[in-house]
C-alpha cells in the first residue's frame, strides 16, 4: 500500500508541476498578447494620421498640384524684385523731377 501511496504522491506533484508551467505558459501568452494590442492600437493610430496626410494632400491637389506651387512661389519672388525696383526707380525719378523744379526755379 505504502507503495501505491508514494506512487500517487509523485503523480500528483508531476501533475502539479505541469499545471504550474502551464499557467506560467499562460501569463507569458497574456503579457505578450497585451503587448501586441498595444501595438496594434498604435499602429492603427499611425495608420489614422496617415489617412488624414491622404486627404489632405488630396485636398492640396485639388487646389493646387505641387508644380503649380512651385511655380506660385518663384512667380511670387519675382514679383518681390519688381516691387524692389520699381520703389527705387520711383525714388530716382522723383529726386531728378524734385532736382529739376529746384532748378527751373532757380533755387539752387
Amino acid at each position: 500500500m505504502s507503495n501505491n501511496g508514494n506512487g500517487w504522491e509523485t503523480y500528483s506533484k508531476l501533475v502539479l508541476q505541469q499545471l504550474e508551467t502551464m499557467s506560467n505558459g499562460i501569463d507569458a501568452l497574456r503579457t505578450e498578447l497585451q503587448d501586441m494590442k498595444s501595438q496594434l492600437t498604435e499602429l492603427k493610430a499611425k495608420e489614422d494620421r496617415v489617412q488624414d496626410l491622404k486627404a489632405w494632400k488630396e485636398k492640396m491637389d485639388d487646389v493646387a498640384s505641387p508644380p503649380q506651387l512651385r511655380e506660385a512661389v518663384k512667380d511670387i519672388e519675382e514679383l518681390k524684385e519688381f516691387k524692389t525696383k520699381a520703389v527705387t526707380m520711383f525714388m530716382v525719378v522723383q529726386s531728378v523731377m524734385g532736382f529739376a523744379v529746384a532748378w527751373a526755379l532757380d533755387v539752387f
